[in-house]
């Protein structure tokens, strides 16, 4: 068929130009390796301590948390010098250990402050271990109080009785409700790749929209219309080949990244929907920029702006998840946003098409949007 020659016709445009081979292939995963070392986890993050007189119960916790692999814990002289040290980025966060933390942790609780810059992913991450530390440390301590009042024994035996499990017929469980951020055991890459793939599938396709006017202005739109082929299968053809480029990408990237870096996707059909969609997406915006565009240049120039701007305003390059609740309210404006929240329930939280079925709905309705306003601009563009 006729459009589908004009669509191959357009992807092999693309690879022509040896740039694009650079960008489309090796670009996207040279990203998700750098995004992946620097937001995605496993790296050592530093946390300062403040120990105002928390005695050694105090100091057990501080060994609890430099116990844990990838945090090194660094003392600090005050809390004014640590807030300093937060702010400059030298320390991911820190903890104050008030000088009452001995004896109101065994009985009402003890607070315990945790100072971080907002929007920092990896102090978001840092304070989740910062937190099951102190339930825990807690927890066990509660329990050596209460079997010394019913004992009878010091203090310090209960306690070495529960760190040596030999303890007193108590047990001690921990139940953490609602979800964490990051889940246990996420991949490095489970976290940097579908972002990226959201920002190069939809900034490959908009950078296509400059060939939709070069099609014109060279005039090989007008004898193409002069042939005997309907209008229709041109507009078609060429909406095919936006489509098909944006989904070459999209793929590159999806099968690439788990083949190079083990990347898990989660569901399968909630996978693709997201990645089908989202392609649908990209390919509209394109032929809309492309049909609307006046001068290669201007489409060119418009392309590239929209396709990184909403991308980072969308957090495909900056993690949507350090964002403030303003700038979170701004982003979902972009179906990148949408798309990340999608993509995020799928390799988080082991969800399922059904569960980000909200997300596929308002991307299908930007799709639906983008891709018949982009049809009528190119069929106006080409007639004209």
């Amino acid at each position: 068929m006729k459009f589908t020659a004009i669509a191959l016709l357009n992807l092999t445009r693309v690879f022509r130009v040896r740039s694009n081979i650079f960008y489309v292939l090796l670009v996207p995963f040279v990203m998700v390796l750098m995004l992946g070392l620097m937001f995605g986890g496993g790296q050592q993050q530093r946390l300062g301590v403040v120990d105002e007189g928390a005695g050694d119960l105090g100091q057990r916790l501080v060994a609890v948390l430099g116990s844990v692999d990838h945090v090194d814990v660094v003392p600090v002289q005050s809390r004014d010098e640590m807030l300093a040290e937060v702010e400059r980025g030298e320390i991911h966060a820190g903890i104050v250990l008030p000088e009452d933390y001995g004896d109101a942790v065994t009985e009402s609780g003890a607070n315990v402050d945790f100072v971080a810059r907002e929007g920092d992913i990896a102090a978001a991450e840092l304070g989740s271990v910062v937190r099951a530390a102190v339930r825990d440390e807690a927890a066990v301590l509660r329990a050596a109080a209460f079997t010394a009042d019913e004992t009878g024994v010091p203090f310090d035996e209960a306690l070495a009785g529960l760190d040596g499990e030999v303890g007193s017929g108590i047990t001690v469980e921990v139940e953490t409700a609602g979800e964490a951020l990051f889940p246990p055991g996420i991949g490095a890459f489970d976290l940097s790749a579908p972002p990226l793939l959201l920002l190069y599938t939809f900034l490959t396709a908009m950078t296509t929209a400059s060939a939709l006017v070069a099609t014109r202005e060279r005039g090989i739109a007008q004898r193409m219309y002069a042939s005997p082929t309907p209008t229709r299968t041109l507009v078609f053809g060429e909406v095919a080949g936006r489509l098909l480029i944006a989904l070459t990408q999209a793929l590159v990237i999806m099968l690439g990244s788990s083949l190079a870096f083990g990347v898990d996707w989660g569901d399968p059909l909630g996978a693709a929907a997201v990645l089908l969609l989202f392609v649908a997406v990209g390919g509209g915006a394109a032929l809309l920029v492309g049909g609307a565009a006046r001068t290669e240049g201007g489409a060119g120039s418009l392309a590239l702006l929209l396709g990184l701007g909403l991308g980072v305003l969308g957090g495909t390059a900056i993690p949507l998840d350090g964002f403030g609740e303003t700038m979170r309210m701004w982003a979902h404006v972009t179906p990148h946003a949408w798309g990340y929240d999608a993509f995020a329930e799928l390799v988080r939280h082991d969800a399922g098409i059904v569960d980000i079925a909200p997300q596929l709905g308002v991307l299908a309705a930007f799709a639906a949007v983008l891709l018949t306003a982009g049809v009528l601009a190119l069929r106006r563009a080409m007639v004209r």
